[in-house]
């Protein structure tokens, strides 16, 4: 990665107007690399700006106390045609951040993307990608690293460390190795609170987010052979806890954590469609699932959204899909 690094390093000294986004619905690996490379070329003297197609999450906004986190209208369409540097981070597909997408396209603006997911898309004209990390907190941690000058702060170790802990689920998915362990112990030479850390992201959610859980709870469905759990989350689940899609947050391990599952799902009817969250054991890769319906993500971990199609519908297709690969 040395030749993306130092081609990453001259745009953050050469450029002075940056614009930062995320995919939608930002976890908390996005809103983390958001917030630390925000503060790093903030530190240098940079023009930064943070906009976001989706609102933060509710127990991810104490990031936003490091950086602000703007929610996109088209009042920030100029800041972007006119910034010297538009960055993407944690995603690698202009459909994640699609309310933008057009005025990106038009912006004449320097783009990269920082990111480890699989199959990027072509918009950038610099991607700094590392698939094997698990989170892009850790790939920023490497690039500010790989600088000639000391960058890393409190502040920025504090959304360094959110974004390593959310996306390994405190450290538990198969891509924490030993160098994401020297990683975090390095970070917390800058005095962070890891427990507040966690306490702020996992222990001050509503009481709203426990009645969601309970109703997931009791609507997960086993398939093919006990291999597949399914939680299924219509609406009407939603009006009735008062709760919202982002409230849905790490509900994935509880498929997951029943025996001899191998395949989970979490299905979520939205507004305008169906979004699926795919999570496996082992070598099943259901990042090749999540494809045939126009998502993608990770081996073990990945996503889609359906358009155009019913709240049953999507369901019955996914699992005839998932047969497979069980």
């Amino acid at each position: 990665m040395n030749k993306q690094f130092s081609a990453l390093n001259k745009i953050f000294d050469s450029k002075q107007s940056f614009v930062i986004t995320t995919h939608v619905n930002p976890d908390g690996d996005a809103i983390g690399s958001e917030v630390a490379l925000a503060l790093m070329l903030k530190n240098k003297g940079k023009k930064v700006t943070i906009v976001n197609q989706s609102e933060t999450p509710d127990h991810l906004l104490f990031l936003t106390k490091l950086f602000p986190v703007r929610a996109y209208s088209s009042k920030y369409n100029n800041l972007i045609l006119e910034c010297d540097c538009f960055c993407v981070v944690d995603t690698n597909s202009p459909k994640r951040f699609s309310a933008m997408a057009d005025v990106v396209a038009k912006s004449e603006a320097l783009k990269i993307c920082i990111d480890h997911h699989l199959e990027q898309e072509a918009f950038a004209d610099l991607y700094v990608i590392d698939t094997d990390v698990p989170a892009t907190c850790e790939l920023l941690y490497k690039i500010f690293q790989s600088r000639t000058s000391h960058v890393i702060t409190k502040p920025i170790a504090e959304a360094l460390y959110t974004g390593i802990m959310t996306d390994t689920a405190s450290f538990r998915f198969p891509k924490t190795d030993s160098e994401t362990h020297r990683i975090v112990a390095d970070l917390f030479m800058y005095g962070i609170d890891q427990y507040k850390l966690y306490q702020q992201v996992y222990e001050s959610g509503p009481i709203n987010k426990l009645w969601l859980l309970g109703k997931a709870l009791e609507s997960i469905q086993i398939h093919h052979n006990g291999k597949v759990a399914a939680m299924i989350l219509p609406r009407q689940i939603f009006k009735e806890t008062k709760t919202t899609e982002a409230d849905v947050d790490n509900f994935t391990s509880y498929v997951l954590s029943i025996k001899n599952v191998v395949v989970g799902l979490v299905f979520v009817e939205l507004q305008d469609g169906v979004k699926v969250s795919f999570r496996s054991k082992g070598n099943i890769s259901v990042n090749n699932l999540a494809k045939q319906f126009s998502g993608g993500g990770h081996k073990n971990a990945s996503g889609a959204r359906l358009k155009n199609i019913s709240f049953d519908d999507a369901i019955k297709k996914v699992l005839s899909a998932t047969a497979s690969y069980v």
